[in-house]
């Protein structure tokens, strides 16, 4: 028939359960596994096949059921133990009231904006790919946890990311299944006349209208934006169909939306920020319009430059310069080119924050980058770990020609990751018998997870092993619906409910198919593996399971090769490949391995979280020192592959790795994990387990990670922006207009220097540095001169006197022997720059 409309009839509910229906629409069910057991009961058939969604579910519940479930005692208990805990939750305090906000002298914790292009909240809204959106969707959830002013804007994409599918040669095949948003616990945002929102974005000329939907996660909300409406061409509706499908022309639309139409949906609901906080450079274009307003005020392009920036935080995610989009001119032109007459300035002007010259086809061409923009667009910036800060300071080095790579300001907040999505309702039990009472109110308090020890090990080894079979048995079940999808002999579906041995040694491994996260860096020398996992007695299993991006032709050839190899008689029933990774799949396997495996390309992890969550369920890591893992590791929590150090030549690295590997299996880990005494305990593997456990739940909990970031960069940012704001935006007039003129003097500005450098000299005896500056007009006290020693690894930056005339002068000790090399050079300074090189000017002498 013609669909001319659709409406959901919700269930009427029995008074004595009415609340099902308000939980069923906040998100804290997805890390509350009692709440879901309320809606796995009403019917475990559908809530299943429905993934786990607690609105599709009780729309699809008989009322004869809730009436029974209504006069079922057991039931009704849990019931009121869920809401309670609910109630509880949802009005408790926020965190630190009193003692953060006194350290800080802050009165009140800024209100954030944070906006990202995926979230992976849970397998049943399937708006996520991969790590980047998980993050993102536990960044929400410890906002919560926390009680932060928080407010999180995305995107809704009707056909999600894909289904993965596996055909009869284990090729990877992509199925996009358009979601019913009647089914989603997702309601219209409304504004405060009541009107459902929706905001206009201008891409490629015209108009595209979208509507603002409100997610609830606990205690915040996320406002997702949707194109699929009908006031946009059928063209325009797809916009928002496929998260990171298509070609760049959809890929900068929805950038445009994201960024542009996210501020507006914000303004349209009247929620506050003073932060905003950039998860990658999708959303960068979201300065435009924050700069837009401000012209619209009236003020100056330069000043609104600086008011948007000095509000705004970029994190970065990506370790390699081809995963940063950057765009031809022409095309920003299409999607942008109206902007620099809102925002009364120039083309060259605009596109200049943006500017990164790239080698495309042989010529270097200027590009429009999103994370050039973004840097540029912010006060403040970070990477995911120690290490990738490192990364990205050399990465965009350039930008700041000049300066060394520990100057640049990229700082860094190691990822975490949110415990309670990812523990288990049986280690949360056990791990109550330990832990004081407001345990999960504490996670990221390090001398509380030493309780641990005291848990017993024949309890710690059953809980495992429970868990274990819970996620045997889950992986069976989906081998053999893929098996029977592809028409597979009833033989072979057959085995595959029998494969894999509870009592067999685990090993996970679950990520993105990127190739550099080296899947199949174990098939290296397929007969040393073939001996480990074949060992009679003491044998060894891997579970594998991860997707490649639709057009990633080489990260599916590493899939299709999994595939075949556990198809091959030598490793069936030993190694296995899941399909369709998504979050329920990694669920089971962080709860039920007994190791988690990571073996990227040194240095190109920018951090990785699978291992963490293995490690809340005390499986330990073995893995490359890269990302989290670098900082995480202790010698005792897990094991190493290879060296912490990077190669040239990648097949020198591959094989250096993989050998390590083979060695750390064979001579420690199997040993180790096998040596039972003889009531049948291992008390040896146990020790690492609880190591495992204590180190990683809090130095890697999420709750942790927002901390860090509402410390290191959310009240700065917000203390900053209150400054350049004040007096009708005076400091970000003054800043604005002396960085415009300083830059067109910079050229000008001459700098010689000198040093009285003996031969040699004793440890103690002083070097005397004299500087001549001729300033171009720039006042003495806009300048910084300093004196720049480097001594081994060390760097000593040392202000110089003036004695004036452009005289400079300082006399410095040699402390130490060794070889000293002495430079001079000059910079631009203001005591309200965010950084000492933000204006990127350094000349030296």
């Amino acid at each position: 028939m013609n669909v001319i409309g659709k409406v959901t009839v919700l269930p009427r509910l029995p008074k004595a359960l009415a609340r099902l229906e308000e939980l069923a629409y906040n998100l804290y069910w997805s890390w509350t596994p009692k709440a879901q057991a309320l809606y796995q009961t009403l019917d475990p058939v559908n809530w299943e096949r429905f993934q786990h969604n607690p609105v599709q579910t009780l729309l699809e519940t008989p009322s004869a059921r809730l009436e029974s479930l209504a006069a079922d005692p057991d039931y009704l208990g849990n019931y009121h133990d869920v809401l309670a805990d609910f109630d509880a939750y949802m009005n408790k305090g926020a965190w630190g009231k009193g003692e953060v906000w006194a350290a800080t002298n802050a009165a009140e914790l800024p209100p954030v904006a944070y906006f990202s292009m995926e979230y992976g909240f849970h397998e049943s809204l399937p708006i996520y790919s991969g790590g980047l959106g998980v993050l993102a969707g536990d960044h929400c959830k410890s906002a919560s946890d926390l009680g932060l002013p928080f407010t999180a804007v995305g995107m809704l994409f009707h056909q999600g990311y894909f289904r993965q599918l596996f055909n009869k040669d284990g090729w990877q095949e992509e199925a996009y299944d358009e979601l019913n948003l009647t089914t989603l616990p997702i309601r219209p945002a409304l504004t405060k006349s009541g009107e459902v929102a929706k905001v206009s974005v201008r891409v490629a000329g015209r108009d595209v209208v979208m509507q603002v939907w409100s997610l609830l996660i606990g205690r915040i909300q996320v406002l997702l934006l949707d194109a699929n409406v009908p006031e946009n061409s059928e063209d325009d509706r797809k916009m928002t169909a496929r998260l990171y499908g298509g070609n760049q022309e959809l890929r900068i639309q929805q950038y445009v939306l994201l960024g542009v139409g996210g501020i507006r949906a914000l303004r349209a609901l009247d929620v506050p920020a003073s932060v905003y906080h950039m998860n990658e450079g999708h959303a960068a274009l979201m300065g435009l319009e924050r700069m837009r307003e401000y012209v619209a005020q009236g003020l100056d392009f330069r000043t609104a430059l600086e008011a948007t920036a000095s509000s705004t935080l970029f994190t970065t995610h990506t370790p390699v310069a081809a995963g940063n989009d950057a765009f031809a001119y022409e095309m920003m032109d299409r999607y942008i080119g109206e902007w620099p007459a809102q925002l009364a300035t120039s083309r060259s002007e605009l596109y200049d924050l943006a500017e990164h010259a790239q080698n495309w086809d042989g010529h270097l061409v200027p590009t429009f980058s999103m994370t050039v923009f973004a840097l540029r667009m912010s006060r403040m910036a970070n990477g995911v770990s120690e290490l990738h800060g490192e990364v990205s300071r050399g990465m965009w080095n350039f930008l700041y020609e000049g300066a060394d790579e520990e100057e640049v300001p990229i700082g860094h907040v190691t990822n975490g990751a949110h415990n309670l999505t990812f523990l288990a309702q049986q280690f949360r039990d056990l791990y109550s018998t330990v832990l004081p009472g407001n345990w999960i109110e504490r996670l990221e308090d390090k001398q509380m997870w030493d309780d641990i020890n005291t848990i017993p090990d024949a309890q710690l080894s059953a809980t495992q092993h429970e868990l274990k079979e819970e996620m045997i048995a889950f992986v069976r079940v989906r081998l053999q619906e893929q098996l029977r999808r592809t028409g597979a002999p009833a033989a072979d579906v057959a085995a595959a409910g029998e494969t894999l041995s509870a009592d067999a040694l685990t090993i996970g491994f679950a990520r993105r198919f990127a190739t550099y996260k080296r899947a199949t860096l174990l098939f290296r020398d397929r007969e040393r593996l073939s001996k480990i996992v074949n060992n009679p007695e003491r044998p060894v299993q891997f579970i594998f399971a991860g997707k490649a991006h639709p057009a990633d032709n080489p990260g599916k050839a590493f899939i299709q090769e999994i595939y075949k190899l556990s198809r091959d008689p030598e490793f069936a029933g030993k190694i296995i490949i899941v399909e369709n990774y998504d979050m329920n799949v990694a669920r089971h396997l962080v709860q039920g391995v007994d190791i988690w495996l990571n073996n990227p390309r040194r240095p190109l992890e920018a951090s990785g979280t699978s291992g963490m969550k293995a490690s809340f369920n005390g499986a330990p890591n073995f893995s490359i020192l890269d990302g989290w893992w670098r900082e995480g590791y202790d010698n005792t929590n897990g094991w190493p592959i290879g060296e912490e150090r990077e190669y040239t030549d990648l097949n020198i690295q591959d094989d250096a790795d993989s050998f390590s590997m083979y060695e750390t299996l064979e001579n420690t880990i199997v040993p180790l994990y096998y040596g039972k005494d003889a009531q049948g305990q291992n008390h040896g593997w146990l020790k690492t387990v609880r190591r495992a456990i204590i180190t990683v739940n809090p130095e890697f909990a999420m709750q942790r990670q927002v901390i860090d970031y509402v410390q290191q960069f959310y009240l700065p940012l917000s203390q900053r922006a209150a400054k350049v704001d004040a007096n009708n935006f005076e400091k970000a007039r003054t800043l604005g207009g002396w960085k415009s003129w300083v830059r067109q003097q910079w050229q000008h500005v001459q700098i010689h220097a000198t040093a009285q450098l003996p031969a040699t000299v004793q440890p103690g005896e002083e070097v005397k540095v004299s500087a001549q500056v001729t300033p171009a007009g720039i006042q003495e006290s806009e300048l910084r001169v300093e004196a720049v020693l480097k001594h081994g690894e060390d760097t000593l930056h040392v202000p110089m006197k003036a004695t004036g005339g452009g005289n400079y002068e300082v006399s410095i000790p040699l402390t130490d022997s060794g070889l000293y090399s002495v430079g001079v050079r000059a910079m631009p300074y203001s005591a309200d720059l965010s950084n000492p090189i933000e204006l990127g000017l350094i000349k030296w002498a």
